[in-house]
């Protein structure tokens, strides 16, 4: 059984030889590459915005604009969605040689209602830590008044006990 070693480590591994002894003497990382790159052979862009649709290339089935009802768009679309669907089992009974515009149609719907609710992430995200941050302040303010509670009562003894539990459970979060 034959085996056959690692293969030896790139030829820039030298630039970091005294790196242990002297930090400094290492060279600096790349500046972060900023704007838009190729990779792949596809194009990517460091901005973290959400394309709109036409840049895309689909076809936009809401109102343009900031002021859009999201709400009021995703039940018109998710009306439009079923109905689509009904037509599509129709075309596959009636017409099945003519099933790809419906289907084109769909993915057009889904499509629009995804770029909905993924224009809703960045304030589904500012609420999720608005509750957390809730949360926490809520648990330690719950955890305060056992320990006054337990101070009133002149226990001090089970107040350093649980004095004790509340920061170790608080150095955990």
């Amino acid at each position: 059984m034959a085996s056959s070693t690692y293969p030896p480590p790139p030829p820039f591994y030298r630039l970091y030889k005294d790196y242990p002894d002297n930090p400094d003497s290492a060279p600096a990382p790349p500046p972060p590459i900023e704007g838009p790159y190729m990779l792949y052979g596809a194009s990517y862009t460091t901005d973290d915005m959400l394309p709109s649709l036409e840049e895309q290339g689909v076809r936009q089935l809401y109102p343009k604009g900031s002021s859009v009802d999201y709400k009021k768009e995703l039940k018109s679309l998710n009306r439009e969605l079923l109905f689509q669907m009904l037509e599509l089992a129709d075309v596959l009974v009636e017409r099945p040689s003519q099933y790809a515009r419906r289907v084109e149609d769909l993915s057009l719907i889904f499509k629009n209602m995804y770029h909905l609710l993924n224009s809703l992430r960045p304030y589904q995200a500012r609420a999720t830590l608005i509750h957390i941050l809730e949360l926490q302040i809520q648990r330690r303010k719950q955890a305060i008044e056992d320990i006054r509670k337990l101070f009133h009562c002149r226990r001090r003894e089970e107040a350093r006990q649980l004095l004790r539990e509340s920061l170790s459970t608080l150095d955990g979060i």
